[in-house]
């Protein structure tokens, strides 16, 4: 005779993950994270969250430094600085998956003594940190060979996001567009 066996319950090992919502993005009313940053070299950490905790500031996240949209897309908003102004915000901060020196270089590319330039602040995001806080990063391992920054537009009030401003496809300028942003500043 065979013996009997007798199957006992096993406890769920694993379970599936699947989601059935969108990811949440950065929203209204959230928080800017702390987050470090790095401003000309990579001995030169900021913190964004404590940039932005005063006053009016807008983020632009851009896939990569000197890629062609976002060569031409930052010009525009160094050329509007001043209508920004008037709806008082005072800070503007680009913030890029690339290392400090390309960030640097991107920057100083752009800037070249434009009015308002001082407003303008160019942040390196080199692992993606901030991005991935904000769940704005995506793979862009096709083009760039690693993860980048969705194209975005954040306005910002005394650290808290009052509108957000994302790319449906991560890279194109269109809801990001400055026309778009100003409108609604």
């Amino acid at each position: 005779m065979f013996p009997s066996f007798r199957l006992a319950a096993r406890p769920q090992l694993f379970s599936r993950g699947f989601k059935t919502s969108a990811p949440r993005f950065v929203a209204v009313g959230d928080s800017i994270p702390k987050a470090t940053l790095f401003e000309n070299s990579p001995g030169s950490a900021i913190d964004i969250g404590e940039e932005t905790a005063k006053g009016k500031s807008i983020i632009l996240g851009i896939p990569g430094a000197f890629s062609p949209a976002c060569s031409n897309q930052i010009p525009a908003y160094i050329k509007n600085i001043r209508a920004f102004n008037e709806k008082g915000y005072t800070k503007l901060f680009v913030v890029t998956v690339n290392d400090a020196f390309v960030t640097k270089a991107f920057g100083d590319s752009l800037i070249q003594n434009q009015v308002g330039s001082d407003q303008i602040r160019f942040f390196a995001d080199p692992k993606g940190d901030f991005v991935k806080e904000l769940d704005l990063s995506f793979d862009a391992s096709k083009f760039f060979g690693n993860a980048r920054s969705k194209r975005f537009a954040l306005l910002v009030e005394d650290g808290k996001v009052s509108k957000t401003f994302v790319e449906p496809d991560n890279v194109s300028v269109d809801v990001s567009d400055v026309s778009k942003v100003l409108d609604q500043a």
